[in-house]
């Protein structure tokens, strides 16, 4: 029996209506850029199994640590313990993180960063007694699948279901270079009517919302009247951080830094889960006090686990890297020169950049998770490409080792699947 027949008696996969969808690809083995699937296929991972291998799968240096790691400490409980790769860890990402980051809080994943920045956002004014109950969040935005995460973001299509059980969320547009008044003025009107705790957004690129890229200036102005009003900023880099955006984090290219951010996906180069909500000094003392009740009372049982600790500090040392940095310039300039010969096709709508994250939109309506979505999504693993469309979005954020010529048998694989739609 296939690995896949084995898979439809007891598994159920994210993001997947098993009635339409019954079959998954059954992947053996990673290496660098490529998948390989049982039954011999290949495929190039040109979103970096969501945006998290940026390194290149089973990386040596990673997995090198790592197997060393695990002789000798594999897992404590970070409660009333410490240890030396969190230290090491949190002295390195201290060194890169914009200035004004000085503590840095452990969980397992992406969303939960965002729980956590949530109620750090909460609580800071908690514990100053002042009651503020309200949060901030764009149109469009993702944060997770908890229900917290869920609240700020702005996808019915995830959270359906549960919108009535959410928190106290208003809503802003994005930034275009043109609203940026409009934006002003809507939270004006907010601040008078609700006590707001905090803002929190996606900077600069919404992953999930296709790719959907905006202005920083506007981003800047918000952050500056969140800081003059009090309320608390969260940057969410859980996918745009560690070099995505060209910067280490996107928060580099703006001038008004968040209070807090939340990190995961790439953190570990995709080999173990882990996440960090890193703070400035002014909200952690919030929290510090002689009442035992002001203490942020989350916690994880893998939180700041030896292991993904010590793959997320190898990570980091290959970011800064000048062969990864030197990657990261060209995979830039290769998109760029895509961009110019893809953008004027007729059956191409619109074009974006951002750092190594290119995205095309089709110029064709198409639902999210319909019919020619999932034409798409197959004529792309037949032709020996991993990329996953959003409706009518195509994007590209593939490792950072991918080769010249893998590169380009991913722009090829798009300019031939725009024949088909």
């Amino acid at each position: 029996m296939t690995l896949k027949d084995r898979d439809k008696k007891h598994l159920w996969h994210p993001l997947t209506q098993h009635k339409l969808h019954p079959e998954a690809i059954a992947i053996t083995k990673a290496k660098g850029c490529i998948l390989y699937d049982e039954d011999g296929n290949e495929y190039i991972d040109a979103i970096a199994s969501w945006y998290t291998c940026m390194y290149g799968h089973c990386n040596e240096y990673i997995t090198s640590r790592v197997a060393t790691q695990m002789q000798q400490l594999d897992q404590i409980v970070f409660s009333g313990f410490t240890h030396e790769p969190a230290i090491k860890l949190s002295e390195a990402l201290i060194k890169i993180l914009p200035d004004n980051q000085n503590k840095i809080f452990f969980s397992d994943n992406g969303s939960t960063s965002v729980e956590i920045g949530i109620k750090m956002a909460l609580q800071f004014h908690f514990n100053k007694d002042e009651k503020r109950n309200t949060l901030i969040a764009f149109e469009d935005g993702f944060h997770g699948d908890t229900f917290g995460a869920m609240s700020v973001s702005g996808l019915s299509v995830y959270n359906g279901p549960f919108e009535d059980f959410f928190l106290e969320v208003k809503r802003i547009p994005t930034p275009n270079g043109k609203n940026n008044d409009v934006i002003l003025n809507t939270l004006n009107t907010i601040i008078k009517t609700n006590k707001v705790a905090g803002f929190i957004y996606e900077p600069l690129v919404q992953g999930a919302a296709a790719m959907k890229m905006y202005n920083s200036d506007g981003l800047n102005a918000i952050l500056k009247f969140c800081k003059d009003h009090h309320i608390v900023t969260v940057a969410d880099e859980v996918m745009t951080g560690f070099g995505k955006t060209g910067t280490y984090f996107a928060s580099d290219h703006i001038d008004t830094k968040p209070d807090i951010i939340c990190l995961s996906k790439a953190l570990t180069g995709g080999l173990l889960p882990m996440a960090l909500t890193t703070c400035s000094e002014e909200i952690y003392e919030a929290f510090y006090s002689d009442n035992i009740s002001k203490g942020l009372f989350h916690g994880h049982t893998y939180s700041a686990n030896p292991l993904a600790c010590t793959a997320a500090l190898a990570s980091i040392e290959l970011l800064q890297s000048e062969t990864m940095q030197q990657n990261i310039k060209t995979i830039i300039a290769s998109h760029k020169a895509f961009n110019e010969h893809i953008k004027n096709h007729p059956k191409v709508k619109s074009t974006r950049q951002t750092g190594v994250i290119f995205a095309l939109d089709l110029n064709i309506e198409m639902k999210r998770y319909g019919n020619l979505r999932d034409t798409l999504f197959k004529f792309f693993l037949g032709s020996g490409v991993f990329l996953r469309p959003l409706g009518n979005t195509i994007y590209i954020q593939a490792p950072y080792v991918i080769t010249k010529k893998q590169l380009e048998k991913v722009y090829k694989t798009i300019e031939e699947a725009l024949s088909i739609v």
